[in-house]
């Protein structure tokens, strides 16, 4: 069930959302009651509630929204917790500035699931910083990606560099055994922070020839932990790696929080 402010969500509630688009949301893994990085998707919350609403948000009150949410759930799930204006209007954005908490529940799939196989695609996403429910051009390019045979889009920017996937994060792991994260503007995903607080690695300019020439690659986000990146465009890469290995056992050993 689809609560808003702890309420079951009424058709009218969802207008402004489907209709209008604007808001922004974390989406948090749940295994055995507990969620990796919950501080730090708190912060993003926050963060983001700042930049598109101007307004507070109170992380104790979300927090009892998920666990309200979570009551009954047993197996792995991924909560997402949406903030947005229910008022919200097309002609007068700047009058919303009382954001609500929609808070949603969707089952979980195995991790590591499958190698995927990306499509390099021109892109940039708009206000790249913040997780917002503009989807459309990202899930554009993962719709054409999938129409040509593969599974997700990996975005060039126009500077010709490497920076995020269609919903995920992507890093890599050169030929000397360094993970390498691009340094492009991207969103910074909770999954990544996690594995960059305990592995070495460093951040550099990544075009997508040498991304083609890495030992590996893996993308990253809370619902997939690490997944290998089986190829880019029609260049096949390694999905078994020890680095790679390493960095996926890193993340599950993560202890996870209690919401």
């Amino acid at each position: 069930m689809a609560t808003l402010n702890g309420k079951p969500v009424t058709t009218e509630d969802l207008l402004a959302l489907a209709l209008v688009g604007v808001g922004h949301f974390t989406s948090m893994r749940v295994d055995d009651g507990r969620i990796r990085g919950l501080p730090l998707h708190m912060e993003r919350l926050t963060k983001d509630c700042k930049a598109v609403w101007g307004a507070d948000l109170d992380t104790a009150r979300v927090r009892a929204y998920v666990r309200q949410a979570l009551d009954g759930h047993t197996q792995p799930c991924v909560v997402r917790v949406t903030v947005y204006d229910p008022r919200v209007d097309l002609g007068r954005p700047a009058d919303a500035a009382d954001p609500g908490v929609l808070v949603t529940v969707r089952s979980a799939g195995t991790m590591p699931p499958a190698p995927l196989r990306a499509m390099s695609v021109p892109y940039e996403r708009d206000l790249p910083e913040v997780k917002h429910a503009g989807l459309f051009g990202a899930l554009h390019t993962r719709r054409a990606a999938q129409l040509a045979g593969f599974d997700d889009a990996l975005f060039i920017g126009r500077d010709g560099l490497v920076s995020e996937g269609g919903t995920w994060n992507v890093g890599f792991i050169d030929q000397n055994g360094t993970v390498v994260w691009p340094q492009a503007p991207v969103l910074p995903g909770v999954t990544a922070a996690l594995l960059q607080q305990r592995a070495e690695h460093r951040i550099t300019a990544v075009t997508l020839e040498r991304a083609k020439g890495m030992a590996a690659a893996f993308a990253t986000n809370t619902s997939i932990g690490v997944r290998a990146l089986a190829a880019i465009d029609d260049t096949r890469l390694p999905t078994e790696h020890p680095v790679l290995n390493h960095l996926r056992d890193t993340y599950l050993a993560i202890p996870g929080e209690r919401p």
